[in-house]
């Protein structure tokens, strides 16, 4: 039968049964009618049908009821039919009495609506699942049951595009609930809008309600996007829709009158605060919005909007023709997720810094035996008493969201009542601040576990130690006695053990443990050595600056770094290395204490090493500072430092004649002397352009007792300038046989003033463009490595060590404190895997695979701060994607390998079942299987 013929035997069939009564009709009519219409508008939807929700309790008993001649007749026929308890009469056969009038009244909000867009001013709860609390039924089918049944209310609802290609239909059942805030005056209402509508149609209801003249709402009225009080983007492209400029569930729109539209919204005498809202206002335009700020709960129905609570082939083939008792069952393996779509692909929206709760939750949500146990029915194990938990408030707030994650649609989800619940238990959450995900995951973990723990009344257990006894009969003695006090969900999923052994370093004596663990936290180490930049200078005038790239341990200390950049240099016996930081071309700091750590040494610090002579007593350092005039202002110049100083060392007495220090300095500058050039020195006409030996002094280090008139011969009087101890500047240009009294100063200061005229004569870009310690540049190709193992990683967390001091063991047979030896073992291997780890590049090589990667989240940027997202798998559909706060996006398999990945989630693979229940097959036989 085509199309066309199926609809028109519908419509004929519908023009029958509203002129024939209802009560004339049988259930089997009834049944196969409903059945018929169903099918012909499933196959007919379109954008912009209505469909109608009904509350699932009634749909059930109308089910049950249209069915009771095709059940067979025996005292279990309503088994798994809970649901209709409510509607059985006392002698048990009410479930095939004719249901009354249609009663939506358990969908309705308590309040009363806070808009007038909403159907005739209901408002429905916010956290309604599909197939739980309620179905959808074409319009033409609720038309139908209503001319029969009567009842109501009528809740209708649009079908849009949906999907990430937009190609998939389904129905709004929570239309955006947008708060409106107008300023100046700070009016405020709220408004419920498809998030398939235009900006424009946002404007036109808005000024609707705040009674703005429409004529003048584009040049007058202005729309922002106002999401948490802040004005993020002005939304004045009318034909742009709200799904695509990202607006969300119960966020505020600010509504913004530029002049005086309408003379009731503006009044004389009313004070505007920095904000925009009038100071007598301001109260009630900064409250949170009202009701829950959740996103829709129930979400969007599935594709072709066939849902778990209805779809005409379940008419056809299940729900109107034999009942199948799963049907009822809301929260099976498929969960609320329905015909045609994945579930699991709703968001999460970021209230100000929360992309590192969200990104755990997601994780977590995703874990198969979490999403399972929490959309059953968990209440039950709930421990209201354990001093330990959180009285299951942490458990029904995760509970909930996770239900809503879930649901049908891909609307976001505002966490706001579980971020208020996480804040009460653990105030370290409270407020905006980021905060690091694995220390979120640990509390999650193990306060889901309290509130859930079986265990009403813990029993006191005593655990011994090995005392030579098989490792078996230790670990599950030892597991035997955790289970006693700690029996939940998480430890059924998540909770392994370890097995340690310490072992005296005095007596020999072994002690041998087992405990439980939660998750693994591998040290990481990215590299044990670390690359660093440095500028050598020799001061006796033998050589130009070099510069050389060394490597030193990553943990190392100065003396390390010195004795690398020593080794690069070859340094003399006689020699030595200072090693200062260069910051504004003056010497910061001297990097001389040999214990201080490399860490205090950034990347992007300027490094330079000297090569003096070893300090004799009386020894002081010159630092030569270069200057050269700069314009300040249109008619004023300064001296300003530029280039890199000169360091060289003085023996001398308590007084140095200025001529000496002229000898130094020249004797430093020498090889930046470009060739060819002759020098007139005003002084001495006589002066040649051929620069000396540079060997006829030692290495930087001068003896006063020699006249040095030979450099002067050669070398133009250069502008210096020294500054003594009371900050006075003397002129060492003057004469050669000026007296310095050095006896109070521990250093001299000399300034080089380079005219115009001296920078022709030497190559000072020598001294410039000092480069940073270590360069991040184009990535280059390098030698084929290793990558970094989960499995050596793994290695180094099982590796045997001694006990730090502050951690000694006492040893029950010395008696005495002991710097024991440690070594872990994995003994009992959890369910599902969870790998805490920090900077992490891995291979996809695995070798007997045990387990598998399903969901990580990533951390971005530096600690206390940066970004946190999670790539997570769809195992139903076996495919990854990138979950960002409320954007979530498809990814390649290869693109969750990254270095950002912080915390690993695997599931034990299913390949090899056999004996999987048995003690022995959670033991951890073959650490290879961890290489990924």
């Amino acid at each position: 039968m085509t199309e066309v013929a199926t609809a028109s035997a519908a419509a004929t069939g519908i023009a029958m049964a509203t002129e024939k009564a209802a009560k004339e009709l049988s259930p089997e009519e009834e049944r196969v009618l409903i059945r018929d219409i169903a099918l012909t508008a499933e196959a007919n939807t379109k954008e912009g049908d209505s469909f109608f929700l009904i509350t699932q309790k009634w749909w059930q008993h109308w089910i049950d009821y249209v069915n009771q001649d095709q059940q067979p007749n025996n005292s279990n026929n309503n088994e798994g039919s809970s649901s209709l308890s409510g509607n059985s009469d006392s002698n048990g056969v009410g479930i095939s009495k004719r249901p009354s009038g249609i009663d939506n009244s358990d969908l309705i909000s308590d309040g009363p609506a806070e808009d007038a867009n909403s159907d005739d001013g209901v408002e429905i709860h916010d956290t309604l699942l599909e197939g739980r609390d309620y179905v959808l039924l074409p319009q033409q089918v609720w038309n139908l049951l209503f001319s029969w049944y009567g009842g109501g209310p009528a809740l209708s609802r649009k079908v849009i595009n949906s999907g990430l290609s937009q190609t998939e239909f389904a129905v709004e059942v929570y239309p955006l609930r947008l708060q409106l805030l107008v300023t100046p005056k700070g009016d405020r209402s709220t408004i419920r809008i498809s998030k398939k509508e235009t900006i424009g149609e946002l404007h036109r209801g808005a000024c609707e309600i705040f009674h703005l003249n429409l004529e003048q709402v584009i040049s007058d009225v202005c729309i922002w996007d106002y999401y948490g009080h802040r004005k993020h983007a002005l939304m004045n492209d009318m034909d742009k829709t709200l799904d695509d400029a990202n607006i969300q569930m119960d966020q505020d729109i600010l509504v913004e009158v530029l002049n005086n539209v309408n003379d009731t919204l503006v009044t004389d005498g009313t004070s505007i605060t920095d904000n925009g809202f009038a100071d007598k206002e301001a109260t009630s335009v900064l409250l949170e919005p009202s009701k829950s700020s959740l996103s829709i709960a129930g979400g969007l129905s599935a594709n072709k909007i066939a849902s778990k609570g209805y779809s005409a082939e379940q008419l056809q083939n299940q729900t109107l023709g034999c009942p199948n008792k799963e049907s009822d069952n809301h929260f099976g393996n498929s969960g609320v997720s329905t015909r045609g779509t994945f579930g699991g692909l709703t968001g999460l929206l970021n209230l100000g810094n929360t992309c590192f709760m969200n990104s755990a939750i997601q994780c977590l949500v995703h874990t198969p035996e979490f999403a399972r146990y929490f959309r059953e029915d968990y209440h039950q194990e709930i421990n209201w008493q354990n001093p330990l938990g959180m009285v299951g408030e942490l458990a029904l707030a995760f509970g909930e969201l996770l239900r809503k994650l879930w649901a049908p649609g891909r609307t976001p989800v505002a966490p706001r009542p579980f971020k208020a619940k996480l804040a009460r238990f653990a105030p370290q959450f409270s407020g905006y601040n980021q905060h690091d995900s694995q220390e979120l995951l640990a509390f999650l973990l193990d306060g889901l576990h309290e509130d859930l723990n079986r265990v009403k009344h813990k029993p006191y257990v005593n655990s011994r130690d090995a005392d030579g006894r098989p490792d078996e009969e230790v670990a599950d003695e030892y597991w035997a006695n955790h289970i006693a006090r700690n029996d939940s969900i998480i430890v059924d999923v998540c909770q392994g053990q370890y097995k340690s052994t310490l072992v005296c370093p005095v007596c020999n004596k072994v002690s041998v443990t087992f405990d439980p663990f939660m998750y693994l936290s591998l040290p990481l180490q990215f590299a044990t050595t670390r690359s660093m930049t440095i500028t050598i200078f020799t001061c006796d005038g033998s050589a130009l600056p070099s510069t050389c790239t060394i490597t030193v341990p990553k943990q190392g200390r100065y003396r390390d770094l010195i004795q690398a950049v020593s080794n690069a240099c070859s340094l003399k016996q006689t020699e030595e290395i200072k090693l200062v930081e260069i910051r504004n071309h003056l010497i910061h700091r001297f990097l001389d204490d040999s214990f201080v750590s490399l860490s205090t040494i950034k990347d992007d610090d300027h490094l330079a090493a000297y090569k003096i002579q070893k300090s004799a007593t009386g020894n002081v350092l010159l630092q030569l500072i270069h200057r050269r005039q700069e314009q300040e202002t249109s008619d004023a110049q300064r001296w300003k430092p530029f280039g890199t100083p000169l360091i060289s060392s003085l023996l001398c007495d308590d007084v140095i004649r200025s001529g000496v220090i002229q000898t130094i300095v020249q004797t430093m500058l020498t090889p930046l002397l470009k060739e060819g050039i002759e020098y007139s020195d005003d002084s001495d006409p006589s002066t040649s352009g051929m620069a000396r030996d540079p060997s006829d002094h030692g290495s930087g280090e001068v003896d006063t007792n020699c006249a040095s008139t030979s450099i002067n011969k050669v070398l133009p009087k250069l502008p210096l300038q020294l500054v003594d101890e009371s900050k006075t500047c003397i002129d060492l240009s003057a004469g050669d046989e000026k007296a310095i009294n050095l006896s109070a100063m521990s250093h001299v200061v000399v300034y080089l003033d380079w005219t115009s005229k001296l920078l022709e004569k030497f190559n000072i870009n020598y001294l410039e463009n000092l480069p940073e310690v270590f360069k991040y540049g184009p990535i280059t190709k390098k030698a084929r490595t290793e990558p970094l193992s989960l499995y050596t990683c793994l290695e180094a967390f099982l590796r045997e060590e001694p006990l730090v001091p502050e951690d000694m063991w006492y040893c029950p047979q010395c008696k005495e404190q002991r710097q024991a030896s440690k070594k872990l073992d994995l003994w009992r291997l959890p369910e599902v895997l969870v790998i805490h780890l920090k900077r992490f590049s891995y291979s996809r090589s695995m070798k007997h695979k045990l387990y598998e990667l399903y969901a990580l989240t990533n951390h971005y940027g530096g600690m206390g701060s940066g970004h946190y997202t999670a790539h997570i798998k769809l195992l139903d559909e076996n495919k990854w994607y990138n979950f960002d706060d409320s954007h979530i996006s498809p990814i390649n398999e290869e693109d969750v390998k990254s270095a950002a990945a912080y915390v690993l989630f695997y599931r034990r693979a299913k390949s090899d079942t056999s004996g999987t229940s048995s003690a022995g097959s959670r033991r951890a036989r073959d650490k290879t299987s961890y290489k990924y």
